[in-house]
């Protein structure tokens, strides 16, 4: 099955960066410099600077890099020696600046904190998808650096999911409830709202947060009939939010017994760490989404060191 969770596309496309993802980056970058007030250096000279690896990771940060550079610092040369996605060994070089030694400083603390950060993610995802053997990693919109820690999960292996709140439409518990009529219960909430979605619009990525097996049942009976109506088989999500595995796995055999499996995607989440991966396996679920892959992870160490230029 594939997953619609996969939103990279829209960052960056055969290769180029989107102008919403550089937009995004734009905007990180020229907050970070600002913060750091670095240059007008009274002296300056042509200089080499390398970027090591202190350790081991996955390197992450090329647009963003690249970006810096061209914006604050257009007459440095850069050399990548690694490429986006690969992994750096403790003591290697990933790549090379020349440029006045003025212009290096200027970018050299925000360079670093980009390029550690981006790397530390990519590096943390890649260990949870190592262990996933049929489930997908995905993060969610709990972010620290929004649209930057979202690559850095896809350049890790993960799943980008929603990159916003106008990327997929997604009805949680408190939308269910603030819709609910006066003698309504869920159940009839919960089915009308769905019959009022605009498939026209939302047929590809649609999510929905469900509490038990009933609302399971319901909601994947109502998305059936509708894309048969609608002459479309695109599943929708459902999202098992804070759940038991056995009551996950509960609700994947009543939804198989009664022909609906195929008609979900099922999404775990809530209180998911790397250490449950294991029994996560075994849930019947497709993915999990969980901000642990970017949240709180260490920066992978680097540093930068300057050298004279032979020219």
């Amino acid at each position: 099955m594939t997953l619609p969770h996969d939103r990279s596309r829209l960052l960056v496309e055969q290769g180029v960066p989107t102008t919403f993802f550089l937009n995004s980056i734009d905007r990180w970058i020229q907050t970070m410099i600002t913060d750091d007030r670095g240059g007008n250096d009274s002296t300056s000279r042509l200089v080499e600077a390398k970027v090591i690896a202190k350790e081991q990771g996955i390197v992450c940060g090329h647009i963003v890099v690249d970006r810096l550079i061209e914006k604050y610092a257009r007459d440095c040369s850069i050399q990548w020696n690694l490429q986006e996605g690969e992994v750096v060994k403790a003591g290697e070089i990933v790549l090379r600046i020349n440029a006045y030694s003025s212009d290096i400083l200027k970018i050299e603390r925000v360079l670093l904190n980009i390029l550690g950060r981006l790397s530390g993610i990519a590096t943390s995802t890649s260990k949870w998808v190592s262990i996933s053997e049929n489930i997908g990693i995905a993060c969610t919109r709990k972010t620290d650096w929004g649209l930057l820690d979202k690559w850095a999960v896809h350049i890790g292996g993960g799943l980008t999911h929603r990159l916003d709140r106008e990327d997929a439409l997604m009805l949680k518990e408190n939308d269910v409830a603030s819709e609910q009529k006066n003698g309504e219960d869920e159940i009839d909430t919960l089915k009308r709202i769905m019959m009022n979605i605009d498939l026209e619009k939302n047929t590809e990525f649609t999510i929905i947060e469900i509490r038990d097996d009933e609302q399971a049942v319901v909601a994947a009976e109502t998305w059936a009939r509708l894309q048969s109506n609608y002459g479309n088989e695109k599943p929708i999500v459902l999202l098992l939010d804070n759940m038991k595995i056995d009551e996950i796995k509960s609700i994947v055999e009543k939804l198989r017994l009664l022909n609906l499996r195929d008609w979900c995607i099922l999404e775990g989440s809530g209180g998911i760490t790397i250490n449950s991966l294991t029994e996560w396996n075994t849930s019947g679920v497709d993915l999990v989404s969980t901000s642990s892959v970017n949240r709180g992870v260490p920066p992978l160490d680097l540093s930068m060191i300057i050298e004279g230029s032979d020219e």
